[in-house]
């Protein structure tokens, strides 16, 4: 219709709904010529904010139909992927904007594809949270048969297109959004929903700098599907990592590894991930131990900040942070320090409790009775990876470890445990006790600043002095 002129095409425009009478006669009138050419009136039409460029694209082509959809008005492509197209629309009743997700025409006769879609849009609807995109409405269109889903409209663009203006977020901007968004899976995980498809395309940074998740589910949909643009699902990331690690698809903590890949763009500008198309590539074990690259000497990343990114990326799932909420704990603790403040660290709950690792019997009675006689209660194994499975599991006050008869295998429980509490921001006394001739592994073991390495002989009274000094036992009234 590039040969039509302005009047033609201006009848057209009004017969689609797309402008009304009184506004075409305006801008024929602005125009002075009804047979200026189609596209004066189109420019016109767009300057005064009556038209978008993409509809005006679609007229001048001669499109006639595709600019409504459950009486929604289309007014240009958001984004899209091999599952489907994301528009900013309007309702023009009541001026009201939205975004529409329309499944594709290829897979409006695939049942499974549908109800994926419909569970989609209708899970959507229960959800209601400040970081999480709303959905109004899911339903199929009775002129065309398309299925669409009605969201909220975010003003602004998603994270990715943030960080191509910004390169980089401060560690306090970082930490914020971070914030922001484990809140989001945090209440979704509560209706036992998890994410399945993080990645800076499917985190909106709003007009105010706010986070909100979309695509909740869309991982499952699209089925690891490669999308326009050359990128492929990040459904692929999460099947590498959940085979690599033994862990089960819906693993709330594999959410956790790659909203943690997605804070290391924020903080750094590159990605953590090696980015590739190779499926094969991706499925790689060696692909997702991305904590070993991280420098804790990077001046980017403040300790408190490193300590929370290298637990997220760990790449055994015990080692990250097991809920939400410890997420959210190290976070308010990190963003207090980095404002200045002196956040004072938070003890385990309940009352105080030694963990002992000695694999000498006697020896595993004297500290029984010695710690429970200064007050303290007492959990003893000799298996030294008990006592990191259960600090993950309900952190204690203090851990001693006898590398004498537990070895370099209790050397690396210690180290993981301290390594835990330092992430955690929690206070935890360590104490390790060695042999003369195990002086060479002094080094290889991280203390904090509670910690104590006593070289044997050892007295039991110099335990019991360092513990009642690093955690007070609540005296009798």
């Amino acid at each position: 219709m590039s040969s039509t002129d302005a009047a033609t095409l201006g009848k057209e425009a009004v017969r689609l709904g797309l402008i009304s009478e009184d506004q075409l006669q305006d801008a024929l009138i602005d125009l002075g010529d009804k047979t200026a050419p189609a596209v004066d009136l189109l420019r016109h039409l767009e300057r005064k904010g009556q038209l978008t460029p993409w509809q005006a694209s679609k007229l001048i082509k001669g499109d006639t139909d595709g600019y409504f959809l459950g009486g929604y008005r289309l007014l240009y492509r958001i984004a899209a992927g091999s599952f489907g197209r994301v528009y900013r629309a309007d309702n023009p009743r009541t001026g009201e904007v939205v975004a529409m997700k329309v499944l594709r025409r290829k897979w409006s006769n695939d049942p499974r594809k549908i109800e994926l879609f419909e569970r989609e849009g209708k899970v959507g609807m229960a959800m209601r949270h400040p970081s999480i995109v709303s959905i109004i409405l899911v339903s199929q269109d009775v002129v065309t048969g398309q299925y669409y889903i009605v969201m909220e409209f975010v003003e602004g663009g998603n994270l990715r297109d943030f960080l191509a203006i910004r390169k980089k977020l401060s560690p306090t901007e970082s930490l914020r959004l971070l914030e922001e968004t484990a809140s989001g899976l945090e209440y979704a995980l509560s209706m036992g929903l998890t994410h399945r498809d993080l990645k800076p395309t499917n985190i909106l940074i709003s007009a105010t700098k706010s986070a909100k998740l979309v695509d909740f589910g869309l991982a499952e949909i699209a089925g690891g599907a490669k999308e326009e643009g050359g990128e492929i699902d990040r459904t692929v990331d999460y099947a590498g990592l959940e085979k690599a690690t033994g862990a089960k698809a819906g693993d709330p903590r594999s959410d956790i590894y790659f909203l943690g890949c997605t804070f290391h763009e924020m903080l750094t500008g590159r990605p953590l991930l090696t980015p590739t198309k190779d499926a094969r590539a991706r499925m790689q074990r060696e692909r997702y131990k991305v904590a070993e690259l991280l420098n804790r000497d990077d001046p980017d990343l403040p300790p408190a900040v490193f300590d929370i990114l290298a637990r997220m990326v760990a790449f055994d799932p015990a080692e990250r942070y097991q809920t939400y909420d410890q997420l959210l704990s190290a976070i308010t603790l990190a963003r207090t320090e980095l404002e200045g403040g002196v956040p004072r660290k938070p003890t385990p709950e309940g009352p105080p409790t030694i963990y002992v690792v000695e694999g000498n019997l006697k020896l595993q009675d004297a500290f029984r009775e010695k710690l429970k006689k200064a007050g303290y209660r007492v959990l003893i194994a000799s298996d030294a990876n008990r006592a990191a499975q259960r600090y993950s599991q309900q952190p204690f006050h203090g851990l001693i470890v006898d590398i004498g008869t537990a070895g370099e295998e209790g050397a690396n429980a210690y180290m993981k445990v301290i390594r835990e509490a330092q992430g955690r921001r929690l206070d935890c006394t360590g104490i390790v006790i060695i042999n003369p001739d195990q002086e060479d592994i002094v080094h290889e073991i991280r203390t904090n600043e509670a910690g104590l390495i006593l070289k044997r002989p050892v007295q039991m009274r110099q335990i019991t002095d360092h513990l009642l000094n690093a955690i007070p036992v609540p005296s009798a009234e």
